[in-house]
């Protein structure tokens, strides 16, 4: 479960819609522009990224590594687990 610190950084990064790069546990990439937080249809947590014109959902759980695409005064790369 993510801490509330590492919570933190995934709402920044919809609060400025930072371009992203999440690994995930299974070793995905997925690079996207962060938008906000929802949960899924099954209930879970999860980031909502804007990807090649479509929103997709990202589990929170899933995710081991946030890297942003762009230089900010917030973050670079935080690692999750």
């Amino acid at each position: 479960m993510m801490s509330c610190d590492q919570h933190d950084y995934i709402e920044i990064a919809c609060t400025f819609r930072y371009p992203v790069r999440l690994t995930l546990k299974s070793g995905d990439i997925i690079e996207g522009k962060a938008l906000d937080t929802q949960r899924n249809e099954a209930r879970q947590e999860c980031i909502k990224l804007a990807l090649a014109g479509e929103e997709i959902f990202v589990v929170l759980d899933e995710i081991t590594r946030m890297e942003a695409s762009v230089d900010n005064p917030h973050f670079q790369v935080v690692s999750f687990g």
